[in-house]
């Protein structure tokens, strides 16, 4: 079993760990394997403390009580809840279980929620307290998130080709759409997920920051952490459970680069200690992640880990544990999958990661794939003779210039990501009577700006885009620089927004 990522932990773990391909399959596993250890804990409400055996008997109540609904194998079923003890065991419920889990986002309005019912067929909501006032006008019957029989039900019989879970994405294209999962692809994704340098059976504790309702979350950030044994902690207040960090004390935690930002600027404020004197790994994915802030975890004694996946994909195609020499990668592949590249530089992807087909959807199913079988990201990238990969753009983003060539924005942003002082950047084509021409929007750090004029800030970056200039050919030039004092605005993951 020698493996890039097989090889970062000890042999004696590695031997103990097996990839499984459902739901049931998993409980089982975690059960035998993890049973008196902590398994899902909440800060705020520790009556409500399970360890992995008592897990298991959650969810086999939970179940009976999903079996009196009167539905059918494969049924949707909205699972529309804060991080809370009881969202987790209520998915590992409604998918041992043979239905169909579809995770809501918690922000989602009231005729949103509905929409999604029709959308994706969804025969029930299990709803949070909080949350049930964004369920009324649903067109199905709404119950609580805490819903559980007196008696236990073993789990169905379950496929690992059978759909598992239905998540939000933009897909290719960028229009919402609702990636159909099976059991094969949502565990091969958790079996991934769980490595990275050194020991990682049940001696972490994470805490679920990220929503359950974002395919990261849910897989790296939830499941992940159960396949190999570990502690989860609710979080269904970010704000309020980052404040508890030092009461925690995690040993790793799953974030966007925007948190990582927001969690780094904390620690300039409040010393290491506020992240509870025990955080030695982050995992980053969801957007690229600057090598500035790879550079000041490692700082701070923190492995800031990053990486390369889609919703698509159950999360995870590529991993990076050699941030330090390769910052600009996002890895190398993952078990159990294929990668290639079109002619056009388009990363396509196979393997049992990849998903079945979007939700209702089977036109844009079509176009995701390839005539033989892969699956096409619209991501453009590279791979070095080590097997590391590089991003390179998004095909839809290109920009293509007055004599015909294509250029990719993230490919010119790059460099720019190696300033400190820089935050954020968005290139773009913009086009001024009658002429096209590159663009870049900076967002500075806000500890570079202190103390100093708005004009000598505008000057550095001014300079700095000359001196990147000069190491692009003339035709990928940016010939128009804006320096921001307002935030981009950015996506529910908070990466820029393309569409400023």
């Amino acid at each position: 079993m020698n493996n890039y990522f097989f090889d970062m932990i000890p042999p004696e773990e590695l031997k103990q760990l097996k990839y499984v391909g459902t739901i049931p399959e998993f409980i089982d596993f975690i059960t035998e394997k993890y049973g008196p250890y902590k398994a899902l804990s909440d800060i705020d409400h520790p009556e409500k403390n399970v360890t992995y055996s008592q897990l298991a008997g959650n969810v086999a109540r939970r179940r009976a009580f999903l079996s009196g609904l009167g539905l059918g194998k494969g049924d949707a079923i909205a699972i529309f809840d804060r991080n809370s003890i009881d969202a987790v065991e209520m998915f590992l419920a409604v998918t041992s279980a043979g239905f169909t889990a579809v995770v809501l986002p918690a922000q989602l309005p009231a005729p949103a929620v509905a929409g999604s019912c029709m959308k994706f067929g969804v025969k029930a909501i299990l709803a949070g307290d909080a949350l049930k006032g964004a369920t009324e006008g649903a067109p199905v019957k709404v119950l609580p998130i805490t819903s559980i029989a007196d008696t236990e039900v073993p789990a169905a019989g379950v496929d690992k080709e059978d759909p598992a879970a239905i998540f939000f994405t933009g897909g290719t294209t960028g229009t919402p759409k609702g990636a159909v999962l099976p059991h094969r692809a949502l565990l091969r994704g958790s079996f991934n997920g769980m490595f990275q340098p050194g020991s990682i059976l049940h001696n972490q504790v994470t805490v679920g920051i990220l929503p359950l309702s974002h395919v990261f979350g849910i897989i790296r950030g939830t499941l992940s952490c159960l396949y190999s044994g570990n502690e989860w902690f609710a979080c269904e207040d970010m704000k309020a459970t980052i404040g508890k960090l030092p009461a925690i004390r995690p040993t790793m935690l799953t974030l966007v680069p925007g948190l990582c930002d927001v969690l780094y600027g904390l620690t300039k404020m409040y010393g290491t200690a506020f992240l509870g004197g025990r955080l030695h790994t982050i995992i980053s994915g969801a957007a690229n992640v600057p090598p500035r802030l790879i550079k000041v975890f490692d700082g701070i004694g923190i492995h800031l880990l990053g990486g390369y996946g889609l919703t698509e994909g159950a999360n995870f195609t590529c991993g990076n544990a050699d941030v330090v020499t390769h910052p600009t990668s996002v890895g190398k592949l993952y078990p159990e999958q294929e990668m290639r590249f079109s002619d056009e530089g388009e990363i396509q992807l196979r393997g049992d990661n990849i998903f079945t087909g979007y939700c209702n959807d089977p036109e844009k199913t079509a176009e995701a794939f390839t005539a033989d079988g892969w699956f096409r990201t619209g991501d453009l990238g590279t791979m070095d003779e080590d097997g590391f990969v590089y991003i390179t753009g998004r095909i839809k983003n290109l920009i293509i210039l007055s004599n015909g060539e294509n250029v990719s924005p993230e490919s010119i942003e790059e460099p720019f990501y190696k300033c400190d002082a820089l935050r954020d950047c968005l290139v773009s084509e913009k086009v001024e009577d009658g002429e096209s021409f590159i663009a870049i929007d900076i967002l500075p750090q806000p500890a570079f700006i202190e103390g100093k004029a708005w004009e000598e800030v505008e000057a550095f970056f001014n300079k700095l885009v000359a001196e990147v200039n000069a190491t692009l050919p003339s035709t990928h030039r940016v010939s128009k620089v804006h320096v921001r004092k307002e935030d981009f605005k950015r996506t529910g993951s908070l990466k820029v927004a393309r569409n400023q």
